[in-house]
């Protein structure tokens, strides 16, 4: 690659990771004001920063997923390597667009060496998966619109769902690419279930006074929560989400929650995700530098 090419790709690459990262100090400082700080104990705090800590390691399933990806383009590369691309990047999908972490990768994986064919298929990729991973989930949502459904039933359907997809998609791949592709699908299911449980946790520890009614619910809101980062994921425009998911969360937990309680559980959620995101930034950055660790 033509070194000033690569030059100008490594600072578009930085350059989105800074812009992001003076965006999410800015949402961190937005979110924390608007939350009511005598709802919150010191044992509500500490649960939650353990909640950003959790989320923070659940983003290597993510990086982990792209490595797959890469992996069926024929770029199997170092894992810390991977890992401290994803870290660097991630926070650009604050920015208004929310494509510029997907940008990020593009560029600094070009300059490291990548294909940009690949790196482009394994950002498609990674979207599809990401949807489908989403959608299997968000079964668990079922008894919130069909009252009949329990729970545990719910819980079935999407298991076999998973199951089907990943049947799926070894029948639909070249079988090369199948068990990187099923794999790759496990990882962000297993994200999008974390995730969904840390909303759990916030909203039936800290927010709702009485949680005792939630509990045989909790499957069902996970799902919901899921739902809702999906519909973030595919509306234009909407940085990670914001605005999008409050408002499907509202519309699938009417009757279950009170809407200041889900308003409440959202906002503490989006600290609890930012800091997180924050916090995988710091560390990938620290120790899983790109500009320190060659792709292979």
């Amino acid at each position: 690659m033509n070194p000033a090419l690569k030059r100008t790709l490594n600072w578009a690459g930085s350059g989105l990771a800074l812009l992001g990262t003076l965006f999410v100090g800015q949402r961190l400082w937005h979110y924390g004001s608007q939350l009511d700080p005598a709802r919150f104990g010191p044992a509500a705090w500490l649960g939650m920063a353990a909640a950003a800590l959790a989320y923070g390691a659940a983003n290597l399933l993510l990086a982990f997923g792209w490595a797959q990806l890469l992996a069926c383009f024929h770029q199997r590369c170092r894992p810390r390597w991977v890992v401290g691309i994803y870290g660097v990047t991630q926070l650009a999908k604050y920015l208004p667009g929310n494509i510029f972490h997907f940008a990020g990768r593009q560029a600094l994986g070009m300059a490291a060496g990548l294909p940009g064919g690949a790196l482009a298929k394994s950002t498609l990729w990674e979207l599809a998966l990401l949807c489908a991973g989403g959608v299997l989930c968000g079964l668990l949502a079922l008894p919130l619109l069909l009252p009949w459904l329990p729970p545990a039933a719910a819980a079935l359907l999407a298991l076999a769902a998973w199951f089907m997809a990943s049947v799926l998609l070894r029948r639909i791949s070249p079988p090369e690419r199948a068990p990187l592709l099923c794999t790759a699908l496990l990882y962000y299911s297993l994200f999008l279930l974390i995730a969904g449980l840390l909303f759990c946790a916030v909203l039936a520890g800290t927010i709702v006074p009485a949680p005792a009614p939630l509990l045989p619910l909790l499957p069902s809101l996970c799902g919901a929560y899921v739902l809702a980062w999906l519909a973030g994921l595919v509306t234009p425009g909407a940085p990670a989400g914001v605005g999008i998911r409050e408002m499907v969360l509202i519309f699938l937990l009417k009757g279950v929650v009170a809407d200041p309680d889900v308003v409440m559980a959202v906002l503490a959620g989006r600290l609890i995700t930012v800091a997180g995101d924050v916090l995988f930034f710091v560390v990938t950055g620290l120790f899983c530098s790109p500009r320190r660790i060659r792709p292979a």
